[in-house]
């Protein structure tokens, strides 16, 4: 049975440096509960369409952008017991700038699963900001794994997502004044 988690949050930067943090796979782990210990094993990018006009301040940004077509294989410890590294790999099946992505495993852990990065300019008291979306769906593999560990997954899904939340506001800051120093 497929199951959906969305969380959304506001941040006070604009969509295009968001989005460029975003899609820049090495920012995935910075992003994650550092208990689950996530590795990128294996990235192979695909470049993303030509943008026409880059700000300056993205252009100063360290890093990749993984359009459609990258894969990625990042492995990861769920569970402090057991001790059990699991991998899954990542496809981009979609992308566009400014706007949107979506990572679906085509191998790992799950029966299906694929993540919408949403992103959305929205202004709030005059600052312009970024609205960032994640969207999950998916589906473990079977009905007795379900049965047995459909909570558990859900409960450590919503966990990542929190500490993301949390940790977005800093990890964009540290991000800012890396670009700004390099530009």
């Amino acid at each position: 049975m497929e199951r959906q988690i969305e969380v959304s949050q506001w941040v006070p930067y604009r969509v295009e440096l968001v989005f460029a943090f975003f899609a820049d796979p090495a920012n995935s782990p910075l992003l994650l509960p550092p208990q689950l210990e996530t590795k990128i094993e294996d990235l192979q990018l695909e470049p993303p369409p030509a943008l026409k006009a880059v700000p300056e301040l993205v252009r100063n940004l360290p890093g990749n952008v993984a359009g459609a077509g990258s894969e990625i294989l990042v492995s990861f410890q769920p569970f402090s017991w057991p001790r059990l590294r699991m991998r899954s790999r990542l496809r981009i099946t979609k992308f566009a700038w400014n706007s949107h992505f979506c990572d679906e495993q085509i191998q790992g852990p799950f029966h299906t699963f694929r993540h919408f990065h949403t992103m959305n300019p929205e202004v709030r008291k005059n600052v312009n900001g970024t609205r960032v979306t994640d969207t999950i769906d998916y589906a473990l593999p079977g009905r007795l794994v379900e049965l047995l560990g459909g909570r558990l997954v859900r409960k450590r899904l919503n966990e990542a997502l929190a500490y993301r939340q949390e940790r977005l506001l800093e990890a964009l800051s540290t991000v800012v004044r890396l670009a700004e120093q390099c530009g």
